[in-house]
């Protein structure tokens, strides 16, 4: 029954850019680029529980970085590029979490908040790489000979980047390093006394989210094609946090779910902008209220009723 679902949520994914609307196409592959962003916030706060707001920030570094280097160097192969976006971004990630390590609760999330408001400010300063607040525009990707001018194209390339991070992050727990970050979240006290390093695996996973974001930035520069400072504001970050809340903290299905809810959501309230923080508070309100697993433990409830 599972690989009879996995198989048709397959073909869905493949047949997508030929069964609907072109912006539909495109708001699939910003839905996927936006999981693959919950997902590392997931292993960072869901895992080790350090909660981060400051994630459009690793996006920003991740997409100017992907942006930078196309434009400098185009023929760069698509692979190379994101390569390049995680690894500046991962270093980005590591240079934050080792002061961030003797913060918790509040004082962490305002130290990534503030993370976030020096990343947009850098931007807006160096116009001399980023052009600022005029933007900045972003040549396709290319992969060989091959110029990924199409929505479709570009579809087709996130999904193949996400379906790998998507594997990556499953087997993670299988791993030592999955097993130390496991065994954080469940106690540190506990953990340390089994052996695990504290300050190592946390610092860790503050690299490796940063890495996921980092990938993401480099997509979402490829899918917008434009980019500029006011596209990662603080609210953005807000966006990924309540991705994570809603699907659930620590599942990485429930981090899918939970982008594809909030993205589309999103969306549709673009008419309704002066509308939208009060919608997502009290939709992060209801879920913590009825649902305080996320989506991922609600279908795990419902599924062992029906077992």
């Amino acid at each position: 029954m599972r690989r009879a679902a996995l198989a048709l949520g397959l073909v869905a994914l493949l047949a997508w850019p030929w069964a609907s609307p072109r912006y539909f196409v495109f708001l699939a592959s910003l839905s996927v680029v936006n999981a693959i962003v919950a997902i590392g916030l997931n292993l960072l706060s869901g895992y080790t529980n350090q909660l981060s707001f400051g994630h459009a920030g690793f996006l920003a570094v991740g997409a100017y970085t992907a942006a930078l280097v196309t434009t400098r160097w185009p023929d760069t192969p698509i692979v190379v590029t994101l390569a390049v976006a995680a690894l500046v971004t991962g270093l980005v990630g590591l240079g934050l979490g080792v002061p961030c390590l003797r913060l918790e609760g509040l004082y962490l999330a305002m130290a990534t908040l503030a993370f976030g408001f020096v990343v947009v400010e850098a931007i807006m300063n160096l116009d001399w790489l980023t052009r600022g607040n005029d933007g900045l525009r972003v040549p396709a990707a290319r992969l060989g000979p091959w110029a990924l001018q199409s929505d479709t194209a570009r579809y087709y390339l996130v999904v193949a980047v996400g379906v790998v991070m998507v594997w990556a992050a499953l087997n993670l727990a299988r791993t030592r390093t999955g097993r130390a970050l496991l065994a954080i979240r469940e106690s540190e006290i506990a953990a340390q006394a089994s052996g695990v390093h504290l300050a190592r695996y946390k610092t860790l996973a503050f690299a490796i989210s940063a890495v996921y974001t980092g990938v993401a930035g480099g997509l979402f520069a490829f899918v917008v094609g434009f980019l500029s400072p006011d596209a990662f504001d603080v609210f953005l970050s807000v966006d990924y946090v309540a991705m994570i809340i809603v699907g659930g903290l620590g599942s990485v299905p429930g981090s899918i779910a939970g982008a594809a809810l909030l993205t589309v959501l999103n969306d549709s309230l673009a008419g309704f902008q002066s509308y939208r923080p009060l919608i997502f508070g009290t939709l992060l309100i209801l879920s913590l209220l009825f649902m305080p697993g996320g989506v991922a433990r609600a279908f795990r409830f419902l599924k062992g009723e029906q077992g």
